[in-house]
């Protein structure tokens, strides 16, 4: 343990050694505990937690206590989606200084493997990742990450809107592997988070044009207002020969589908034009029965995946710093540490929240929450 590392934890606000994490420990059974402060082995640092993003996994760990195949069977701290500021180093880590504000990277691949040796580490069958169970996320004061997946944000952005440079990450991957070119006209089904940013980022790759359908209409108007050229109710009942009342009358060059639902999914595979590319980047919430891999092949289409990402970061922090993709917009509600579990709720039953973000340097006191910070506010 360095010297620093000593006087951080005699320093801690909440008992020496000690911070809090909010730990899941069932459905709906979320429970603030302290916990000693994490010590940075070799090649980690010690961040101290800004703000969390929660994303849809954190929605279903938290009603159900799983999420896909994955199962919550011991308690577990979630959340992978943090921004902080490094406050101390292991031995071997000194590539950022205390006091840098950063995002944290929350997929740690093995590093051996053939896919991650190819770069493709967001494939490695080993990895973990912060806040799916049983590893320990983001939900918590402080915060230990391996150096190299700990990401400097510029001076100029705000350390809590670095909580959603991860999913910034997922959609500047999912629009590369869409391979958006200058002039394309894009089609965009599901306008949450990633697709309010896959938007963002299309529009910063050349699309000429981004059209965003939805169920929402709150969500179209924060669409509208991100530079969508055209916003319209999403057609989720797919017919062969009219998917969308958006489509293009020659057809979309590019389709990513960011909903998760299955008949969105295909409504903007029926939306491209012959040749077109679609892209799933939302996880289909059940089997896509009704995908016409016929008439694909027959338009010669191409139909792309898109899984987390690999190498990302630096890319979405770059756009960011830029001032080209507009993160504030997205953030709709703050809470405290001490009320994660509002939080999630939040995020899971008010269909106009975007991101949520959880702060565990918010104030828990009533009078000291206001402005743009208050507890719960919509700011959309």
């Amino acid at each position: 343990m360095t010297e620093e590392t000593k006087s951080l934890r005699a320093a801690m606000p909440h008992g020496p050694g000690t911070h809090r994490a909010a730990v899941l420990h069932g459905p709906k059974d979320l429970r603030v505990e302290e916990r000693p402060v994490p010590v940075p082995g070799p090649g980690e640092v010690l961040v101290r937690i800004a703000a969390v993003g929660l994303c849809g996994s954190d929605l279903h760990y938290y009603a159900h206590g799983e999420n896909g195949p994955n199962v919550l069977r011991a308690p577990t701290v979630l959340g992978h989606e943090p921004s902080g500021v490094v406050v101390a180093a292991g031995p071997g880590a000194g590539h950022h200084e205390p006091g840098t504000p950063v995002a944290v990277e929350p997929a740690h691949p093995c590093g051996r493997c053939a896919l991650c040796r190819a770069g493709r580490y967001n494939l490695c069958p080993r990895g973990t990742c912060f806040g799916s169970p049983p590893t320990d996320g983001a939900l918590t004061e402080y915060l230990v990450a391996p150096e190299g997946f700990v990401h400097p944000l510029p001076a100029s952005m705000d350390v809590r809107h670095g909580a959603l440079i991860e999913p910034l990450a997922v959609a500047v991957h999912a629009v590369r592997r869409s391979g958006i070119a200058p002039g394309d006209r894009v089609l965009v089904t599901g306008a949450g988070p990633i697709g309010l940013l896959v938007l963002q980022v299309a529009l910063a790759s050349g699309a000429a044009s981004v059209t965003v359908s939805d169920v929402a209409g709150a969500r179209l108007r924060h669409a509208a207002e991100l530079g969508a050229g055209t916003v319209g109710a999403a057609e989720l009942t797919p017919e062969p020969a009219r998917a969308t009342a958006l489509a293009d009358p020659d057809g979309f060059d590019v389709a990513l589908d960011c909903s998760g639902n299955g008949g969105a999914l295909v409504g903007a595979i029926r939306a491209l034009r012959p040749g077109g590319t679609a892209v799933v980047v939302g996880n289909p919430s059940a089997p896509v029965t009704e995908l016409p891999l016929a008439w694909m092949q027959r338009q010669e289409m191409s139909l792309v995946t898109a899984f987390r990402y690999a190498g990302d970061f630096p890319a979405a922090i770059a756009l960011a710093g830029t001032g080209r993709i507009r993160l504030e917009p997205l953030v709709t509600a703050s809470f405290p540490l001490d009320r994660a579990d509002a939080a999630l709720t939040a995020a899971l039953t008010d269909r106009s929240q975007l991101k949520v973000l959880v702060e565990p340097g918010l104030a828990t006191a009533s009078g000291a929450l206001s402005g743009t910070r208050q507890e719960g506010q919509d700011r959309g």
